[in-house]
């Protein structure tokens, strides 16, 4: 009985004392390029562990998406400190994609077959395809990167991905989670964190009524407390001053002819998708001011007067419409801010989730 649990733990340790040293800082060294559709297409990522080099003291792995600004390298060291100060540092593997663009006003700097993808809007948020290569979305680069990490020969321990992301990465996030195609393929639990979005892809028609805590002036006040609000009401939303409102990536009309990721995929089948697979929203205490790149579009401002309310608001609906379980938490005294919400001790447990 005692020997082989010994044995086991001598085992772990020493896996432990060969494994690779973590790659800390948002420099060339510490990126890889990721092969999408058997090349020559490739888009890069930041890592802290190289993903094609067995490492069996990986058993999680955090991906982060950046936001509208594309600054991977920002996100990754946002999600490297949130892994050294959960202490995670060394057995999770910390990945932040650059979802890059050189379309439009958009200027990024292209290596050879590095995909462009389109620069404003809400294409790459939502899985739209890429302009360099039509044939390509920012879910397909995701899915590639999540077969990378389940690959049993590279890490072998691996048991959890987390897709995480802030505002832009938020809203990337939020359908990521409905949409994808390999939850539940890999033999790796997969799960989501919703961090701030501007906007989210609602499945129904239906939308807060603006009252409770849905009334504009109370929703900019309710930065006052750390309690997440619930007192939301849903009902029909007059298209006739909004006539984009429930298109994707807002709801779901209208998606199958702008995303090719889920042309094939019902409506019926998103929802089912949504609703079974767990998802964690994060909601700055403080994120209530059109700061940071905020959506005041009209089909944004049909989903709330403020990010927080949004967000409150969509938990509430697919938890209790849908019959989800989410999760959903306030992150004391942070506004829209990455580093403040994912360095934060308590929503460690759903960025690094117990073995």
């Amino acid at each position: 009985g005692f020997a082989a649990p010994h044995a086991q733990r001598q085992a772990a340790a020493l896996a432990v004392a060969k494994a690779p040293a973590p790659c800390v800082t948002a420099t060339p060294e510490c990126t890889q390029w990721v092969t999408l559709k058997g090349g020559p297409a490739r888009s890069p990522v930041y890592r802290t562990f190289a993903l094609d080099v067995p490492n069996p003291a990986i058993t999680r792995a955090l991906v982060m998406v950046h936001g509208t600004n594309r600054n991977a390298d920002h996100y990754f060291d946002s999600a490297r400190a949130a892994a050294f100060l959960a202490g995670a540092i060394g057995d999770t593997v910390v990945v932040s994609p650059r979802i890059a663009s050189a379309d439009g006003s958009c200027r990024d700097t292209l290596a050879p077959n590095e995909v462009s993808y389109a620069c404003g809007g809400d294409s790459w948020k939502s899985g739209g395809n890429a302009k360099s290569h039509p044939e390509i979305s920012s879910f397909d680069f995701m899915d590639e990167i999540v077969r990378r990490l389940a690959d049993k020969k590279t890490f072998p321990n691996l048991a959890s991905v987390v897709i995480a992301g802030h505002s832009a990465g938020g809203q990337f996030a939020n359908r990521y989670s409905m949409a994808n195609k390999i939850h539940g393929t890999l033999g790796v639990a997969m799960s989501y964190v919703v961090a701030n979005p501007s906007s989210y892809a609602w499945p129904a028609a239906t939308r807060p009524l603006p009252v409770d805590d849905a009334v504009p002036d109370v929703a900019v006040k309710g930065w006052q407390t750390e309690d997440v609000h619930t007192k939301f009401t849903f009902g029909p939303f007059d298209a006739a001053t909004c006539a984009n409102y429930n298109r994707w990536p807002a709801g779901f009309d209208n998606r199958a002819a702008v995303n090719g990721y889920t042309a094939g995929m019902n409506d019926d089948q998103l929802k089912k998708q949504l609703a079974e697979r767990p998802v964690t929203y994060l909601l700055g205490q403080v994120d209530t001011l059109p700061l940071g790149g905020f959506d005041s579009s009209c089909p944004a401002m049909a989903q709330g007067a403020t990010r927080r309310a949004r967000g409150e608001a969509f938990a509430k609906f697919v938890n209790d419409t849908l019959g989800a379980k989410h999760n959903i938490a306030i992150v004391p005294e942070c506004g829209h801010n990455d580093r403040c919400m994912y360095t934060t001790d308590a929503i460690f447990p759903f960025i690094f989730p117990k073995k």
